[in-house]
């Protein structure tokens, strides 16, 4: 097995781990978990699931840009499309945890906190509106995903 076979494989395993983790958790253990349990159960168990989610998803981007630049690189070839799809649906995963999940986990904190009345309401709507954001950002990378495999399986060999 060559580098180049290996770095294929390592490509389009992070992309498939990726994107298994996302659509199994979004559309699968979110839902059920949501289902199962209180609300606010519920919103601390999917809290202890997102960093290790959004590491999984770092991991697995890094993993399949080093691998792709890595093929482009040794096949001299340079897939414009797919890096540029691929460094989207990063800089989303990074931008997400980051930024957006940290944000979340403070409102979140805050919540917690509040007495109720209208300081805790505002933080609700705060909460919804960080959600709301987060969701479209996993959805977003979701569907880039979809179209970033699509165009990797164009390169499969016969």
């Amino acid at each position: 097995m060559t580098a180049l076979n290996i770095a294929r494989f390592l490509h389009l395993f992070s992309l498939v781990v990726w994107q298994g983790s996302l659509i199994f958790f979004t559309f699968f253990a979110a839902p059920s978990i949501f289902k199962a349990l209180s609300r606010e159960n519920a919103g601390l168990v999917v809290g202890r699931i997102f960093p290790r989610y959004w590491a999984m998803g770092y991991l697995t981007s890094a993993v399949s840009l080093i691998s792709l630049l890595y093929i482009s690189y040794k096949v001299d070839s340079f897939p414009k499309e797919r890096i540029i799809l691929l460094v989207v649906m990063t800089i989303i995963s990074f931008y997400s945890g980051l930024s957006v999940g940290k944000k979340a986990r403070a409102i979140k904190a805050g919540m917690r906190s509040a007495e109720p009345g209208e300081g805790k309401k505002a933080l609700e709507k705060r909460f919804k509106k960080i959600h709301a954001l987060s969701a479209m950002l996993n959805i977003a990378v979701f569907v880039i995903g979809v179209f970033l495999i699509y165009y990797t399986s164009l390169d499969l060999r016969p």
